[in-house]
């Protein structure tokens, strides 16, 4: 009889399907990230505790009060960094002179991300990072930013480019966290790459992934799934 696997789902509004109104220009659920195919073609039993505007610190809260609430699984996959990585743009908008730093800064997010790994690798649970999905920093900008004195926001970042500079910058940590730790590692953001243009894998805020770039994580996590049933845990980090 073929095992069954256990896999919890920790992460932000990506994984939780947000995307963009294209009537009201309002956040919805529109998730077509298909985890029922991927449980059905690899005899998993997948659950996901993704919520929108989630960071590694309430990740890891969350985390800690659904094992100790005596739950228990084989792998957790975690996909956080997005929320870590933005800014307070009001305030550099009010403030461009100033110093400014992000929600997470680099150096706790890795922190905090380290002891989630070392509690899951305890607990005989394989921890699974995902990288970042690439944004579209124009984008990002024009959405983020409408309402704010987009000069002193331009002044404060130097370049459009720096955007996507600052959240390249903590998908790579998360690369190489993953090679530190000898956790397992579902690259989204090079599945993305692989497109000549991201524009027509996200929506209009530039930033989370529409129906087609769903799809395009369904068939990245499938094909971990794959791997994983293949080789089993320890190749994996278990």
């Amino acid at each position: 009889m073929e095992t069954v696997r256990k896999i919890e789902v920790f992460g932000d509004s990506i994984f939780k399907g947000i995307q963009v109104n294209p009537e009201n220009k309002r956040y919805r659920v529109e998730n077509y990230i298909d985890i029922e195919a991927i449980s059905r073609e690899h005899s998993m039993v997948i659950h996901n505790h993704s919520q929108f505007g989630c960071t590694i610190q309430k990740g890891f809260t969350m985390l800690k009060k659904f094992l100790t609430g005596g739950a228990s699984c084989d792998f957790v996959v975690m996909d956080y960094g997005g929320n870590d990585c933005d800014f307070n743009w009001k305030e550099i908008a009010e403030n461009p002179e100033g110093a400014h730093s992000p929600k997470t800064p680099l150096e706790t997010f890795l922190g905090t991300y380290k002891q989630i790994i070392q509690m899951l690798k305890e607990k005989a649970i394989t921890p699974v990072l995902t990288t970042l999905p690439p944004l579209q920093p124009q984008k990002f900008f024009d959405w983020f930013c409408r309402d704010l004195n987009k000069q002193n926001v331009m002044k404060w970042l130097g370049d459009i480019g720096a955007i996507y500079r600052y959240q390249e910058k903590y998908s790579r940590a998360i690369e190489s966290l993953a090679r530190e730790t000898g956790a397992a590692l579902i690259d989204l953001r090079g599945a993305f790459l692989k497109f000549r243009s991201i524009d027509s894998l996200l929506c209009e805020d530039g930033v989370h992934p529409n129906t087609a770039g769903q799809r395009l994580i369904t068939a990245a996590m499938m094909e971990f799934a794959g791997r994983m049933k293949i080789s089993g845990a320890a190749a994996f980090g278990g």
